[in-house]
């Protein structure tokens, strides 16, 4: 199948047979009644499939009027994926096409003597974009449209508010549509039904059903974010194992984040935002299988927005190599009694030691003293194996330190209050709550009970967090990334202050490592 790339640029510009310009004069000039004319073809938007097929029937339908009324086609105009109605849109070639016929003739010099299109709404549909159209066909005398409709006198008195009526009705079934189809949209995802126009990534195409690799990959990515994993390493992992969005492209940092932060996980619906909730004010729960539990999606969306302060946008740093680079201090007292206290760097060991890499202090010139040196396997396992036991022994009582959330009857009440408050607006016998009222009490109740929700969330996060703690700390300490134990390491310890063991081959003195805990202060 034709690439859509190759057959929309064949689509646009001179036909392909077309007669020289010169030629097109000639034959002009010997037929007066001769019409060259030029297509416009538009598509609001291709179809899954995206293979362009819309504009390709148009410019066939275009085509076979035009030898039916033995006139040439010189130029075809070509708008793919492409709305006529938004104003945001800026659509290259009908703006070539206003431009062409200013000036009388197409880019290459061929007169343009009319236009056709299968309907005037791909043409135009806001009334700046009709008038701007008219203007410039018009701009010449004795041109020829063609539609739908047959051929239409654009010249004709009275034409112009002919077109206008007939864009405010366009307008009008525009709305009509998008309104429909938001309420549908809406409807549906209250009923707990699959909405999305493409197979969610985790799930078969019948959008319910969990397909394995994916839902588990999406599982394990969900519990590494919480443990400290970066959305960085999530995307590679996934680039390696060759999982592909839905759409078939490569997963990038944007595209995991938004899997990672869908409430579609946990088995809710969110629309501009907000979670849909039923008439009782709770999530609504699709008909899909969910991921993860609720407790988890919160868990991670609140450790995604505290990371990233709301941004949305990679926060970057060094990749290290080795696991207490910079963690390390040197701990050597230099000759005027101060310690050297210099971030330690790890390195690649010589060939013929029994281990891979090494820490070392700085030389002079970087700012270091080049006295302290430790072998890397029996450092890293010395402060793996306190930071474990450190984080054992708090895990036990970490859950006991995040309290239930209390503010469950503050929110019930405000709900209850909002409630009151659109009963009263809508009872006409109730006179002293007023449009103007209930607009102005309206938004505080709202941002009360959106800041209620926010702070529960937060508690189920702090839940999440605390209950992923109690579980065997050793185990999934040794199946975390480099990155996420560096943090575990830096959330536990300021730093390790490393003391030179003097001079010769002495066995490794794990006493002369001294961690320094960071307190909760």
């Amino acid at each position: 199948m034709e690439k859509r790339e190759e057959l929309v640029s064949r689509l646009r510009g001179v036909p392909e047979g077309t007669p020289t310009v010169d030629e097109v004069r000639a034959m002009v000039a010997a037929d007066p009644t001769l019409k060259c004319v030029v297509c416009y073809a538009r598509i609001s938007f291709d179809g899954r499939v995206k293979d362009a097929h819309g504009i390709e029937d148009q410019h066939r339908e275009m085509g076979d009027h035009a030898r039916a009324f033995n006139w040439l086609v010189v130029y075809r105009y070509t708008d793919n994926d492409k709305s006529a109605s938004k104003e945001s849109v800026v659509r290259d070639d009908f703006e070539q096409l206003i431009t062409d016929l200013k000036a009388g003739h197409t880019p290459e010099g061929y007169p343009i003597h009319g236009v056709m299109a299968v309907n005037d709404d791909r043409l135009y549909r806001r009334p700046s974009d009709w008038e701007r159209y008219l203007k410039a066909f018009t701009a010449h005398e004795g041109r020829v449209y063609h539609d739908s409709n047959g051929i239409q006198d654009l010249y004709a008195e009275g034409f112009e508010i002919k077109g206008l009526v007939g864009v405010a009705m366009s307008l009008s079934e525009t709305r009509k549509k998008q309104r429909r189809s938001r309420n549908s949209h809406r409807n549906r995802a209250i009923r707990g039904l699959a909405v999305s126009a493409w197979r969610p990534f985790g799930w078969e195409d019948d959008k319910v059903t969990l397909r394995p690799k994916e839902a588990d990959a999406i599982r394990q990515a969900v519990k590494d974010v919480i443990a400290g994993a970066s959305i960085s390493e999530i995307t590679r992992q996934w680039k390696e194992a060759e999982f592909i969005t839905s759409r078939g492209n490569p997963f990038q940092y944007q595209t995991v984040k938004q899997v990672l932060m869908n409430p579609r996980l946990c088995g809710y619906r969110e629309i501009k935002g907000e979670l849909v909730r039923d008439g009782d004010d709770k999530p609504v729960v699709g008909e899909w299988e969910a991921i993860v539990t609720p407790k988890d999606w919160y868990a991670v969306t609140n450790t995604i927005r505290e990371r990233g302060r709301g941004s949305g946008v990679p926060t970057g740093g060094l990749v290290h190599k080795y696991l207490l680079t910079g963690i390390l201090r040197c701990g050597n007292v230099l000759e005027d009694g101060t310690v050297c206290n210099n971030k330690m760097i790890g390195i690649k060991a010589n060939d013929w030691l029994k281990y891979k890499h090494a820490y070392m202090c700085k030389k002079a010139v970087d700012g270091g003293c080049n006295k302290t040196y430790k072998r890397g396997d029996e450092t890293d396992r010395f402060v793996v194996d306190v930071v474990i036991a450190k984080l054992e022994k708090d895990a036990a009582s970490k859950s006991r330190d995040v309290p239930d959330w209390d503010k469950a009857e503050a929110l019930e009440r405000a709900i209850r209050s909002r409630k009151e408050l659109e009963r009263r607006w809508h009872d006409d016998e109730d006179t002293d709550i007023d449009d103007e009222a209930f607009f102005r009490n309206l938004p505080v109740i709202e941002r009360r009970i959106k800041e209620l929700r926010a702070d529960q969330a937060k508690n189920e996060a702090l839940k999440a967090e605390a209950e992923s703690a109690e579980a065997d700390i050793a185990a999934s300490f040794k199946g975390k990334t480099l990155t996420q134990k560096r943090k575990a390491i830096k959330d536990a310890l300021v730093a390790v202050v490393a003391v030179p063991g003097g001079k010769g081959n002495k066995a490794f003195d794990y006493e002369l490592l001294k961690p320094v805990w960071r307190t909760s202060e």
